[in-house]
């Protein structure tokens, strides 16, 4: 792991100071303690990161979680949400051990394509309050429909009479590092890829700041920066963390949300890994199994000491890919960044516009949304564009899981329709006197989905037809398709269509049942 340290430390330092506005904003959304999101991003990165096998994964709170949060504070209490979170990382240890991983691999390239790309849209449209120095929404408050009562674009609209010169004046500036280092300066040597640009930027936000504070026009006001909690003393620092309340631990309700973040956490987590697999330089594949594992071992620890839930998380995840990270010690250093600027630095912390940081997340956004995407997807067809955009559609306007759920249903159809189109194929062999003999080759599975096809096929068959059914690439015909054919029977003979049958064992002429001529040629001899 230390091989790559070169790469992984400037990558981690990326990953820092993106996550930590995300860990803020995500606790601020869930009505939890500040603190609570910043434990959870030091446990995402510590020990998440050293139990995972995922090279390039980066766990922490997540937005997908904050209203399931939200709700378990409102009805249970903070503690009863702790012991919640200890109980749903328990759970997911046992989904690990069960291999429940596995779920992870049926979802289709295009809807993972499409997660990324909405959420890369997502980041985009969410940071443009924040970089124009106008949102004092959190920044986890991702839902469409906001806890304000405003929408995603709603924010946007208001954002133009309400601009604040300074936010904006170093949000640009920031950009333009940012870009300036890696389009030309990163390729001029060492000094410029050990030193990533967005560090650059963040220094400049913070001597921005502290510059211009008494200025009336260009200061930047004390909302519109990040918000680490600072303690006074040491006892003050312990105080912030708080252990769960055991007392409910035979309450239905503590279960049913332990579960419920169980369940969410690690679809999640899943689909996360197949993102950001996907996003791997050198396309390893992520032990999905041992993921789990480690996710559930996080949120046990997280909720004891008083953090949110974790799972794995693609904002994180794709800023330290795009930032050249290269093992997972990546993310294992931001937690232990995270650790030590909540310990030894938070009033420095505390002097970072969120506007640069918008700046950042900018970038990413644009980098798991680039249009070039939409192009390459729309000239693979219609089977992979369609399912792709509902699958951004449903996360823009709604969330992570909805857009998913859309994204695979919709790849269902898809999948209903080719096999109703695939059921069977259909051709005219040869016309003699009149007589049309036509050729039927069923699929290697035809199942009660491609019962309409086959009807309606069977049902345009001409009188004093000759049908010739090739069953020999068949290897399972569902009961509900023999009983098609068994009833075809009747109408064959009032129409005079005689059907010969082709199996791998010969020729049968007029079958009296397809069931039985099905398990004699299906059974070995």
């Amino acid at each position: 792991m230390f091989k790559q340290l070169n790469k992984d430390f400037p990558a981690s330092i990326v990953v820092f100071f993106v996550a930590i506005p995300l860990c803020l904003g995500i606790a601020l959304a869930s009505g939890a303690p500040l603190f609570s999101g910043l434990i959870a991003g030091i446990i995402g990165g510590i020990v998440v990161g050293s139990i995972s096998g995922s090279s390039l994964g980066v766990s922490g709170p997540a937005a997908g979680l904050a209203a399931i949060v939200l709700a378990a504070i409102t009805n249970l209490g903070y503690e009863n949400l702790l012991l919640a979170v200890v109980i749903g990382g328990v759970i997911q240890i046992g989904f690990g051990f069960l291999k429940a991983g596995i779920i992870g691999y049926y979802f289709p390239n295009s809807v993972i394509k499409g997660m990324l790309t909405g959420i890369g849209i997502i980041i985009i449209l969410k940071q443009i309050p924040h970089f124009f120095g106008y949102s004092n929404d959190p920044q986890g408050d991702w839902a469409f429909f906001q806890v304000d009562g405003e929408n995603t674009f709603s924010e946007i609209f208001n954002m133009f009479n309400n601009i604040s010169p300074g936010a904006t004046l170093i949000a640009i500036i920031g950009m333009t590092i940012l870009i300036l280092w890696e389009a030309v300066l990163s390729k001029k040597g060492k000094f410029f890829k050990l030193v990533q640009g967005p560090l650059v930027a963040v220094a400049a936000g913070i001597i921005y700041y502290l510059v211009t504070r008494d200025s009336e026009t260009l200061a930047i006001s004390q909302n519109h920066l990040v918000n680490v909690p600072v303690p006074d003393s040491f006892d003050s620092f312990i105080g912030q963390f708080t252990v769960p309340s055991f007392e409910m631990i035979g309450t239905l309700q503590i279960w049913i949300t332990g579960f419920t973040i169980a369940l969410v956490a690690s679809l999640e987590t899943l689909l996360c890994v197949e993102a950001t697999d996907k996003l791997d330089p050198h396309k390893r594949t992520t032990p999905t199994n041992r993921e789990l594992f480690a996710q559930g071992t996080g949120n046990v620890m997280s909720g004891l000491i008083g953090g949110l839930p974790i799972t794995q998380v693609i904002v994180r995840s794709s800023a330290n890919i795009q930032s050249g990270g290269q093992t997972k010690m990546a993310a294992i250093l931001h937690g232990f960044l995270l650790l030590i600027s909540v310990v030894i630095i938070p009033n420095i912390l505390n002097y970072i516009p969120l506007s640069v940081l918008a700046a950042i997340l900018f970038l990413v956004g644009y980098k798991l949304a680039k249009p070039s995407l939409f192009k390459e997807m729309y000239i693979k067809g219609w089977k992979q564009f369609v399912p792709f955009i509902i699958t951004i559609v449903g996360i823009v306007f709604g969330d992570l899981l909805i857009g998913i759920g859309l994204g695979l249903g919709v790849g269902i159809v898809v999948i209903l329709i080719k096999s109703y189109q695939n059921s069977h194929f259909l051709h005219i062999e040869n016309q003699n006197n009149g007589n049309k003999t036509i050729k039927m080759t069923l699929a290697e599975e035809v199942t009660f989905i491609n019962k309409g096809a086959i009807i309606k096929e069977l049902n345009k068959l001409e009188s004093d037809s000759y049908l010739i059914m090739d069953v020999r690439k068949s290897r399972y015909l569902d009961n509900d398709i023999i009983e098609i054919l068994d009833d075809f029977k009747i109408k064959a003979a009032e129409k005079n269509i005689d059907i010969e049958v082709i199996s791998e064992r010969g020729t049968i002429k007029n079958p009296d049942s397809y069931q039985q001529f099905f398990e004699l040629e299906k059974k070995p001899a």
